[in-house]
């Protein structure tokens, strides 16, 4: 008898059997699907065995999958039956490798391409892709599609040079299966042959692009800057971030097809376990990003910083074509800011002394002027406000005068957790530090304003420390001081040095090492003297200490590390920006292109997404609650930003060499994870 597709032969249940097509990619897109018979209880690598067979070509099929085009997914359980995959007769198929060729842009520029997984979540493929280019810390990067610049039609001609490493044998399936395993990991230090990874050791050509992927490229004819593509508002930024893709997904299942472009860039900015001897790749580009940050107003920066940052464009180009570059080795770093910690103790000579020892103080006292505002404002002297100081402990208080010191304070201001930010102008002879101190809604910011540069040094070195909850007491004071002081000095010009580097102003290409915004602003002969002069601070240094000294310039910059999204507040009529830093959330209103609120991430008690409206509800303590929907990004992009953002500060330096991909993935993907 016949009954809904079971026979019954001699008492037993046989399923009916049906036609299957199936479209097998590399026979090319004109060749008709291949059909077989199967049963809704044959399971999908019995199906795999099938078309293979009647497919009659011989080939290591290995690295093939199906594709279910209509539902967008791989079926990937080869153990899964049909009836359980939910595939009749009209499903379409397509049978096809899981890695393929990909247009990659990096940071400084340079163009692969190189076969990639399609199949398995972006992660995964972003974890193969550093794995190649010998980049640790891969969590730290993401895919993002480019932005096209607008080409006029007299460039066409001008393609880009793609450099094709799609046959380094590096790619194989079981290759993504092992980094799952949590004994070996691709974070552990490679084996370098020459000062590279076997792969890249193979040929003269590998060999080339690999000294193109770890050394500084000279920057561009500032008429290709110019024509690069510049966001010119935070909204434009904001639009530029909707573009990352979605971690928790494959490329097939976002749309990307084989050979798109599409651009691997650091995403969360909190740089760990860095170690200049191993990650000369992951080094410069790293330099390459902030370096592009800046020259494309990315991120804003004073006259002075800028300067600073052409003079050590200029030392790295310099030392980049001059030999054969070697990072020097330096003990494992904890994160980028130990790395420069020990950097910043090399530059100031030795160490300090016992009698240096004997000297740090328990407690600092002085007159401070001092600017209150609970929202920042444009800074006018007027605000401010003379006080006298007293710093002790993690702490500051405040008096009227220095007679009143002895009674109760004004106000005491417990620092562990604030952040402080310099605002410094050395010609003006501006001395600031901004505070931003946690506050139950939010974020207040006091402005100290310091008589002199001693002053400064000290008083920042103090709030650095008490941010962390550490007092004055503590051995790293008095390098921190230091440290603070050979900063400024690198600000610093000496009238009478710039004669003395007079072939230099010939050679250098000034216009090359500044944003187009001083590019106009100034002539060459303008510029370049006052390069020069700033170079004068920098041209002792090394090439690996050059690269962390400008990372660390941009990491002192107000907007470092902040990605926009516009968004719309629960209750709020109008579109406003969400700016998502490694620490905290800031609120800006686009009307006065200002800073509303700050929300620390580590005052926040829960997050959730509603995904039927596309709206993220935040709780912070003191019951502050706040929720949005996402105007110009997906609401997925800001999860993953928070998400990502309290995985990176899990990480710690005990277990550098693991990466635990399962908590990454609870934190940042979408329902289907959760």
């Amino acid at each position: 008898g016949h009954l809904d597709g079971h026979l019954m032969v001699l008492g037993k249940v046989v399923m009916a059997a049906w036609d299957l097509s199936v479209a097998v990619e590399d026979l090319g897109a004109d060749a008709p699907p291949i059909t077989v018979s199967v049963t809704s209880d044959l399971h999908i690598g019995g199906v795999i065995l099938k078309l293979v067979e009647k497919s009659q070509v011989k080939r290591d099929w290995s690295d093939h999958a199906l594709w279910w085009e209509q539902k967008q997914q791989w079926l990937l359980r080869t153990a899964w039956t049909l009836e359980k995959c939910g595939i009749q007769a009209d499903a379409g198929l397509i049978f096809m490798p899981q890695h393929k060729p990909l247009r990659l842009g990096l940071p400084n520029g340079l163009n692969l391409r190189l076969r990639v997984c399609f199949s398995g979540p972006v992660f995964r493929t972003v974890l193969g892709i550093c794995k190649m280019l010998n980049i640790r810390r891969p969590e730290e990067l993401s895919l993002l599609r480019p932005v096209e610049e607008k080409k006029k039609k007299k460039d066409k001609d001008l393609s880009e040079e793609l450099y094709d490493l799609t046959e380094v044998p590096l790619t194989s399936g079981t290759h993504y299966d092992i980094i799952m395993s949590p004994s070996t990991n691709h974070m552990s230090r490679p084996c370098l042959y020459n000062g590279m990874p076997a792969h890249f050791a193979d040929s003269p050509k590998t060999e080339k692009v690999y000294k193109m992927l770890s050394v500084s490229q000279p920057a561009p004819p500032p008429e290709a800057i110019a024509k690069l593509y510049r966001p010119a508002s935070v909204v434009d930024k904001a639009h530029i971030h909707s573009r990352w893709l979605d971690s928790s997904r494959s490329l097939m299942q976002q749309g990307v097809q084989e050979n798109d472009r599409l651009w691997l860039r650091f995403k969360y900015y909190c740089f760990h376990d860095l170690e200049p001897k191993y990650d000369a790749v992951r080094l410069t580009q790293m330099y390459e990003q902030a370096r592009w940050a800046v020259l494309l107003e990315d991120i804003d920066c004073t006259e002075e910083e800028m300067l600073l940052f052409g003079a050590l464009q200029y030392h790295i180009n310099k030392l980049s074509l001059s030999e054969p570059q070697t990072m020097t080795s330096s003990p494992a770093m904890d994160d980028l800011d130990s790395a420069l910690q020990c950097l910043e103790v090399k530059l100031d000579g030795a160490d300090s002394s016992p009698q240096d020892m004997l000297l740090i103080p328990t407690a600092c006292e002085a007159v401070i002027t001092v600017y209150f505002c609970l929202r920042p404002k444009r800074l006018t002297l007027k605000g401010y406000k003379q006080y006298w100081f007293k710093f002790k402990d993690a702490s500051i208080s405040y008096y009227k005068s220095r007679e009143e010191s002895l009674g109760e304070p004004i106000q005491q201001i417990n620092l562990k957790g604030c952040e402080a930010a310099p605002d410094v102008n050395i010609v003006g002879q501006k001395f600031c530090i901004k505070l931003l101190i946690p506050a139950p809604e939010g974020m207040n910011e006091v402005y100290l304003r310091c008589e002199n540069e001693e002053q400064y040094s000290r008083w920042m070195a103090a709030c650095r420390l008490a941010s962390k909850g550490k007092s004055l007491a503590d051995s790293s004071f008095q390098s921190e001081v230091q440290s603070i002081r050979s900063f400024l000095a690198m600000q610093q010009t000496n009238p009478n040095t710039h004669n003395t580097h007079t072939d230099d102003s010939t050679s250098i290409n000034t216009h090359s090492l500044v944003s187009p915004r001083y590019s106009k602003k100034y002539k060459a002969k303008q510029l370049t003297p006052r390069i020069l002069e700033a170079y004068q601070n920098v041209a002792q240094l090394s090439l690996t200490d050059a690269l962390l000294r400008f990372l660390q310039i941009w990491q002192a910059l107000p907007d470092f590390g902040i990605s926009f999204v516009v968004v719309r507040f629960k209750g709020s009529r109008k579109d406003e920006v969400l700016g998502i830093a490694p620490n905290r959330l800031i609120r800006i209103d686009l009307g006065v292109g200002e800073v509303v609120k700050t929300w620390r991430y580590n005052n926040m008690r829960q997050w959730n997404v509603n995904w039927d409206i596309r709206q993220v509800a935040i709780e912070f303590d003191g019951n502050v609650n706040i929720a949005f929907s996402c105007v110009t990004a997906d609401c997925k992009i800001v999860h993953e930003f928070i998400g990502g953002y309290i995985f990176m500060s899990t990480r710690s330096r005990e277990q550098s060499n693991t990466l635990n991909e399962e908590l990454f993935h609870k934190l940042t993907g979408g329902h289907e994870a959760l």
